[in-house]
Formats: C-alpha cells, sequence, structure tokens
C-alpha cells in the first residue's frame, strides 16, 4: 500500500492538476503533506509499536490510511485532497516501521537476512508495478482510483494480520518523546509552508519569513531537547560513529535528488513529452527493476571493497542519470531520449542503496539497530520533503525567467502576456489565452513548452550537483577499509 501509493501519486500529478486546477504550489502541497507527517512521525510510529503493541498499531495505520485514501478519492478540492493526504502520512507513519520490526520479531536471527529479503522484493514489485497500474487506471477511469486502490489492498491487509500475524511488544518499558515529535512537525511544517507559498506570496510576505523562521528555531529547539530528554526519538550519540554520520549525509543528498527527480519527470512526459498516464508510469521501469535485480550483488560489494567504493562510485554514475535526463528537449522516441537516463540512474542507485543501508546497520551496536535503521529513514524522507520545497521554487523561478524572456519576442496583446504573467505559477499546465490567434497561439505553446523543458534541466543539474556532493561525502567521511560482519558500539 505504502510503496505503491508514493509511486502512484506522482503520475497522477498532471491529471490531478488539469482536473481540479491549481499550480503547482498546489501540487508540491499534495506531496509534501503526505510526507510531513511521514518524515516527522515515523520514529514516533515504531516506539508505539514497540510500546503498546506492533499488529495493533500495524493495523491502525493500515485502518487510517485506507480511509484517508478513500477521503482523497472522493476530494472535491485541491485543499480537501490536501487535508486528507495529511492524514493518509499519520497512517504512513505507523504502516511503515511497523512491518519490518514485525518481520524482525517473527523470525529467528539466522531467518531474518532472508525474511527481510522478501520484504524488499515485493517492495520493490510493488514500487514496479504501481506507476503502471496507477497509469493505466488514471488513462482509463479516473484519478481518484489511485487513492481508491487503497481500500481493497487494507481490507486483504487487515484480514491476513489479524488471521496469521502474532501480536509483540517490547519487554523494555520506554517513554515515547512527545515533545522532540511535536518540535520537529512544528519545524519542518513551518520550513516547508514557507518554502513553497514563496512562489504564491513572494520573499517580503511576513508569513513567508516568518514561517521560515519559526521553522528555523524549532529545529534548532529540537536538537537541543534530544540532548536532554531520557529517551530521545533521536539519540545524538548515535551521530558520533563517523560512519553514521556520514551515512545518513550520503541519504541526505541523494535522497534529496531522488525527491524532486520523481516530482517533476512525470509533469515532463506527460504535460510537455505528451505521454500518456501509463506510458509515463513505465518509462521509470528501467531504474526501478535495476535496482532490485543488482540489489543482492551490490550489497556484496561491501564485504570485497568496503563500503567506501561503492558508495563514490554509485552516486557519480546516478550524476550521469542526471545529466543524461536533462538532454531531451521536446519530442523524441523513449528508447532516445529517457530510456538511456533511466538505466544509468538505476545503476547508479543500484550500487549505492545496499551497501548505504549495510554502512548504517553495521555503525551501531545490536541493540540500536532500529533506531538507527528508522533515523536513516526519516532522513531518506525529510530529505525529499525539503528538496521538493526548496526546488520546486527553483524551478518556478526559472520558468518564469525564460517564459517571459521568450513571450518578448513575440507580438502578444499586453492583456494576453499579463494573463500569461500572472499564472506561470501552473508551469506547463499554463493555457494559452483564448484572444490570441492560431499562430500566436502555437508559437505562446511553444514557449511555455521550452521554458519548461528549461527549468527541468536546471533542476537536473541541481540534482546532479546533490549526487556529487553524496559522493564527496562518502570520500571525506567513510574510511577505506572492509566492513566487519560485526557491529560496532
Amino acid at each position: 500500500m505504502a510503496f505503491i501509493d508514493s509511486t502512484v501519486v506522482n503520475v497522477a500529478l498532471p491529471t490531478l492538476q488539469s482536473s481540479l486546477g491549481g499550480t503547482v504550489t498546489d501540487l508540491q502541497w499534495v506531496v509534501e503533506a503526505y510526507g510531513l507527517l511521514l518524515g516527522a512521525l515515523i520514529l514516533v510510529g515504531g516506539s508505539l509499536g514497540d510500546l503498546l503493541g506492533r499488529r495493533r498499531m500495524f493495523l491502525a495505520g493500515v485502518t487510517v490510511f485506507a480511509v484517508a485514501s478513500a477521503g482523497c478519492g472522493l476530494a472535491p478540492n485541491i485543499r480537501l485532497l490536501v487535508l486528507a493526504r495529511v492524514v493518509q502520512g499519520l497512517g504512513a507513519a505507523f504502516l511503515v516501521p511497523g512491518s519490518l520490526s514485525i518481520i524482525s520479531v517473527s523470525f529467528p536471527e539466522a531467518d531474518r537476512g532472508r525474511a527481510i529479503g522478501v520484504w524488499s522484493g515485493y517492495t520493490a514489485i510493488t514500487t514496479a508495478a504501481g506507476p503502471i497500474l496507477g497509469g493505466w487506471l488514471i488513462e482509463h477511469a479516473s484519478w481518484r482510483w489511485a487513492f481508491f486502490i487503497n481500500v481493497p489492498l487494507a481490507a486483504g491487509v487487515i484480514a491476513l494480520s489479524l488471521w496469521r500475524v502474532p501480536e509483540s511488544r517490547s519487554p523494555v518499558r520506554g517513554n515515547i518523546d512527545w515533545v522532540g515529535a511535536l518540535i520537529s512537525t512544528a519545524g519542518l511544517g513551518c520550513l516547508v509552508y514557507g518554502l513553497i507559498e514563496s512562489s504564491r506570496l513572494g520573499w517580503s510576505d511576513p508569513l513567508v519569513w516568518g514561517s521560515l523562521t519559526a521553522g528555523c528555531l524549532c529545529l534548532v529547539a529540537f536538537i537541543l531537547t534530544e540532548a536532554r530528554v531520557d529517551s530521545p526519538m533521536v539519540p545524538l550519540q548515535l551521530f558520533h560513529s563517523r560512519d553514521f554520520s556520514g551515512a545518513n549525509l550520503i541519504t541526505l543528498f541523494l535522497y534529496a535528488a531522488l525527491g524532486i527527480f520523481f516530482f517533476v519527470f512525470p509533469l515532463d512526459l506527460i504535460q510537455v513529452q505528451h505521454y500518456s498516464a501509463t506510458a509515463a508510469g513505465a518509462a521509470a521501469l528501467p531504474l526501478i527493476l535495476l535496482v532490485f535485480l543488482l540489489s543482492r550483488w551490490s550489497g556484496g560489494l561491501v564485504a570485497h571493497y568496503g563500503a567506501r567504493k561503492p558508495l563514490i562510485i554509485g552516486p557519480l554514475i546516478a550524476t550521469v542519470g542526471f545529466a543524461l535526463s536533462a538532454a531531451p528537449s521536446v519530442g523524441g522516441t523513449y528508447w532516445r531520449t529517457f530510456f538511456p537516463a533511466f538505466v544509468v540512474l538505476g545503476l547508479g542507485l543500484a550500487v549505492s542503496v545496499a551497501p548505504l543501508t549495510t554502512v548504517v546497520m553495521n555503525s551501531v551496536d545490536q541493540a540500536r539497530t532500529g533506531t538507527a535503521s528508522g533515523i536513516n529513514n526519516a532522513v531518506a524522507r525529510v530529505a525529499g520533503l525539503i528538496s521538493i520545497a526548496v526546488l520546486g521554487v527553483a524551478m518556478t523561478s526559472a520558468f518564469r525567467l525564460h517564459l517571459n524572456h521568450s513571450l518578448a519576442g513575440l507580438v502578444i496583446p499586453v492583456r494576453a502576456v499579463r494573463d500569461l504573467q500572472s499564472n506561470e505559477i501552473r508551469l506547463a499546465a499554463l493555457t494559452v489565452p483564448p484572444e490570441v490567434d492560431s499562430n500566436t497561439a502555437a508559437a505562446i505553446r511553444a514557449s511555455i513548452e521550452q521554458s519548461f523543458v528549461f527549468a527541468f534541466r536546471v533542476i537536473m543539474a541541481i540534482c546532479a550537483g546533490l549526487s556529487v556532493t553524496s559522493a564527496a561525502f562518502a570520500w571525506r567521511m567513510m574510511k577505506p577499509r572492509h566492513f566487519n560482519s560485526t557491529p560496532r558500539s
């Protein structure tokens, strides 16, 4: 459910925009509302499962997720859709950590690795199938079915869980860091609000700079709080490990690049390249299959070469993939334009992901592997959250700059120019004013598409820079040695 939803929604964004209207800011909120609650509360969700019962909290997450999914499908406007996505993110914060924790306690240590491997395989399969199935439903039914599909899946999950999954909880009674959870959620929420709304309101608006200031203050308060509470959501002493800190910095920059990439490429494929929703969903299949097929092989690289080399080489290969994504203009066959980019990017991620997970798990002692994994998962979620907010602003600015320059070279009525400039935040969904003649309309449409391609290339260049930065952190912070199989304290 969670992995299908994370990929289907991005494919649904162009159709959703044309159906409900809205700007790129509205689309950002559709994605960010979900990621905000999930990223901020995923550690709390895992802790509540340990304390109150893993199956109980897992089922609660599934139920909330399903109800919220139905609310998304029934939403009559963007605002109610965003509200339903907030509730969906809350459910996912209990659903996502619950699945792995149930597997960990349900299998003996000798079988646990294979069980998690099966879990990883099915997540890869659903991640690959999600965009294709979702694209087909969007194309032949409605974007609403991208959310409704979760309801029957939830019914099956609940039935199977009640039938076959035993209840379990941690024998150690701990406390939930509610203060830390509240401060981190408020901090991330203020930052995301200020960054996203800056495209609509402008940087000088009190709501924008006030939110950004409040967000920064909350995140500083979060660090101070985590250093003082007895049971912190994020134990800061884990970051004393150079490998753990380095792995999370690599995760931050690499997943920031991936977050904005998977937000903007469906918009390019559907609105500019004129792919169908099904074709756009299938476009990323080479990337997902390569990660699925090569992850076991790349995990073995750590034993032979250590973690440092794969974590330098993998992001550098991904950098080439991002650069290749920027090459296509408008038109051309998929096999000559985006296919090479997805193959190279998939190879880079396949080399990176498994060694990165191994570093995280091996950089702390056995008793803290669950917390370490949760922190790294949260870092990946927050990286995507922040990158969509920040780079969404950069993309809007680049689109506006290029379009205004293009319109200056056309003979267009002043009223039409004002109409276009007042709606530039819609990006490629910007409509041509009805009062212009057919030749001018075609020229304006071409300018809109070329402006989007220009903005897309700017974002891909930034993604390449983020990927190079992650490789640089691997070079500087990962020690050039082989990893032992026994975790260190």
